[in-house]
């Protein structure tokens, strides 16, 4: 008799077992002749040599699964062991799976030429409108190459400006007082990676979610670097987030150049930058318009009554 642990540590343990150890006692059911106790995500297997062996290789493949898919079933386990290849939702365009399982890929024309162009640049712009999913993209973006393990971590920042009311003096810790701020971030994240997993990778520092002032003085190798509402940067603050860039590092700047926060007599960085580097081999601009915009159909509405308003006021 041989025991061995084997540490779930590719994918949410929560997910590898199912709901209420579902997907756990049906592993057990299929390897009945090894002795199986799972305590976090650590599972503890005696038995045959042989057998063990056997096991370990299908939990490895069902890891590979999950990690890809955020969802497991019993059909698939079943698929797994048989030695078969598990049916799952890919297709030629998904970028990656939410936590519910849902393929997660470019839903307009500009959102695919995002895709495109990050597999070939190393610094990307992309531009638009509230709602074009410029950032849920970029994101999706970088927790793919997390996932395939082409980057060691991902690192998103924004800078802390307050759009249109002040907020006073916020409680609480560093962490706590800059939250608000990077909140839409957290939001997209915990689409696409399951609770656990996310706490795990923040905690270790994987994923890191921080103001554009705390990358002064980094320099970022080995990452997929987003800054986002880059339009409320100044052209200091941009420049110095641009040249934080290191080796196996991608670089995504997002913005909309028609909600700058700043105040009237200071100029976007985005803006400055957007001309300064226009012809710098290298970089891409993917500007995004109104028929991108993938939330509700409202929201388009509401962007071209502005834009008319504004240029009725000009």
């Amino acid at each position: 008799m041989i025991e061995k642990h084997i540490t779930i540590d590719r994918t949410d343990p929560v997910v590898f077992y199912g709901v209420s150890n579902c997907n756990l006692q049906l592993l057990k059911a299929l390897f009945s002749k090894l002795r199986i106790v799972a305590r976090g995500s650590v599972m503890h297997v005696m038995g045959d040599d042989a057998e063990l062996s056997r096991f370990e290789e299908v939990v490895s493949k069902i890891e590979d699964y999950c990690s890809e898919y955020n969802s497991l079933k019993e059909e698939n386990i079943i698929d797994i062991v048989n030695g078969q290849t598990p049916s799952g939702e890919k297709t030629d365009n998904v970028i990656v799976f939410s936590v519910t399982g849902r393929p997660i890929v470019p839903r307009s024309a500009n959102q695919q030429k995002l895709v495109e162009e990050y597999a070939s640049h190393d610094m990307l712009f992309s531009i638009g409108p509230a709602g074009s999913g410029k950032t849920y993209t970029a994101i999706a973006l970088a927790v793919r190459a997390l996932k395939n393990r082409e980057v060691k971590r991902i690192i998103l920042c924004r800078p802390a400006v307050e759009a249109g009311e002040k907020l006073g003096f916020l409680p609480g810790d560093m962490r706590e007082k800059i939250d608000p701020f990077l909140q839409p971030l957290y939001d997209a994240l915990q689409d696409m990676i399951p609770a656990g997993k996310l706490k795990e990778f923040m905690d270790l520092n994987v994923i890191q979610i921080a103001p554009l002032a705390f990358m002064r003085g980094r320099t970022l190798n080995d990452a997929v670097v987003i800054l986002d509402e880059a339009q409320n940067t100044t052209p200091q603050q941009i420049k110095m987030f641009l040249t934080r860039m290191g080796w196996n590092t991608k670089m995504i700047v997002t913005g909309d150049l028609t909600q700058i926060d700043l105040p009237p007599t200071q100029t976007s960085g985005l803006v400055q930058a957007l001309e300064v580097l226009k012809d710098v081999e290298g970089i891409a601009v993917i500007r995004m318009t109104r028929k991108d915009i993938v939330r509700h159909k409202l929201v388009t509405r509401i962007v071209d009554a502005y834009d008319g308003y504004d240029k009725l006021h000009r």
